[in-house]
């Protein structure tokens, strides 16, 4: 790819992780009241998307392959928290981790699912605005086959599954007349 093509797409994930950020961190404030879930669904999904793009890509080689070092990153533990607090019993949930190597059913939550995934969204992001797009695309590929990939489908696979559950678990149908 060329420098202008790496330079568009570190400027379309970047924006797709700032905007997963701003969203994980309302919601996990209190915004969405009870349409948390699919509020979280659209969020994962809208990141799902920029992570495929990623997936799609070349892979990105750095220039002596090696990641400038950041600091310590910014703590997320208080939006697992409250996203935690606000899910309440259907935090906790099972997956398969990896359905070609691992078949064994493993718990999850998802309010670490989705922390994970802004976690490593956030690693990039600092790279990103230290004007270092080809880094911040680096960490994002790699974290994303790595780790905020795995995390983002199976929480997605989870909210979907809930949304459906409130959608068609309904004990009576009402019908009007």
């Amino acid at each position: 790819m060329s420098d202008d093509a790496w330079s568009a797409l570190a400027e379309r994930i970047a924006e797709h992780a700032k905007n997963y950020i701003d969203g994980l961190t309302r919601l996990a404030g209190g915004e969405g009241g009870d349409a948390i879930l699919p509020l979280l669904l659209v969020e994962v999904a809208q990141v799902s998307s920029a992570g495929a793009q990623l997936g799609a890509s070349q892979d990105v080689i750095l220039s002596g392959n090696w990641e400038p070092h950041l600091g310590e990153d910014p703590d997320v533990d208080a939006v697992r928290t409250a996203l935690a607090e606000r899910l309440g019993p259907v935090d906790d949930y099972a997956e398969v981790f990896d359905p070609y190597k691992d078949t064994v059913v493993t718990p999850y939550r998802l309010s670490d699912d989705l922390t994970a995934v802004a976690a490593d969204l956030l690693h990039g992001l600092r790279h990103h605005r230290a004007g270092r797009p080809l880094e911040a695309l680096w960490w994002w590929q790699y974290s994303y086959f790595n780790t905020w990939g795995n995390h983002a489908g199976a929480a997605m696979r989870a909210l979907q599954a809930l949304v459906a559950h409130t959608r068609l678990d309904v004990a009576e149908e009402r019908t009007t007349v």
